[in-house]
């Protein structure tokens, strides 16, 4: 029987910014595209046999999922990926006082989501990134200082979600640090740029290689997994 892969979460896991269908990083964790890169071949779920089903939505906040993608999830998977609570933060960008509220509110909503997956799947839950490099400023975005403070809060709170839960916790934060504003223009729109160091478009989006850079962190974090784990997905 084929296993089965469900993205839950935001535009951190669709294709929508990055280039179009089988480009962003849900679809490439499922399926490499080889064309773009070769040195992933047979790095992927397909390969096993895997199937996928997308339920991340563009905009979504963490309720979103808790309320609109979770009631679609079928069957129980084999593997989950979440993305979710940079949308949440976004929301109430410059207010530092709802920001705290934010994240007590991911928190509890994440507890909801995590406590309905089914014992039996794989869960990967996503750090957020940060388009300004921990400099607090973005092109389109209002200077807001505490906004590298705000998203470490929420990263931690995610990071002990997926503790309490047996998550496994994808550092994309980490891994985006240095492919905003220091990289180039992240408010620039298109999906594939010359410059590969640069991760994001729209200002928050993550751009083809940004859904690349997604991609590998799951698929690390769940490599790593398996060196201990022999349950993990990827043994």
């Amino acid at each position: 029987m084929n296993r089965r892969y469900v993205a839950l979460g935001d535009s951190m896991s669709i294709d929508d910014y990055a280039g179009g269908p089988g480009r962003g990083a849900a679809s490439l964790l499922h399926a490499n595209l080889g064309a773009d890169f070769p040195d992933w071949a047979g790095r992927d779920l397909a390969t096993s046999g895997w199937t996928l089903d997308v339920l991340a939505r563009d905009g979504a906040v963490t309720a979103d999922i808790l309320h609109r993608q979770l009631p679609r999830l079928g069957g129980d998977p084999d593997l989950v990926t979440i993305t979710m609570g940079g949308n949440d933060l976004l929301g109430v960008h410059g207010d530092d006082t709802a920001a705290a509220a934010v994240i007590g509110r991911v928190a509890a909503q994440g507890e909801g989501i995590l406590a309905r997956l089914p014992r039996t799947c794989r869960v990967v839950l996503t750090t957020v990134y940060d388009p300004s490099d921990g400099s607090g400023a973005a092109p389109g975005l209002t200077p807001w200082p505490a906004a590298p403070h705000w998203i470490r809060a929420l990263n931690t709170a995610l990071a002990d979600l997926a503790g309490r839960h047996g998550a496994i916790l994808a550092d994309v934060h980490a891994a985006f640090t240095g492919h905003g504003v220091t990289a180039g223009d992240p408010a620039q729109t298109d999906a594939r740029p010359a410059n590969r160091d640069l991760w994001f478009c729209g200002v928050v989006e993550p751009n083809a290689w940004g859904a690349h850079a997604i991609r590998t962190a799951w698929w690390n974090a769940l490599s790593q997994a398996a060196v201990t784990d022999r349950s993990c997905p990827l043994c």
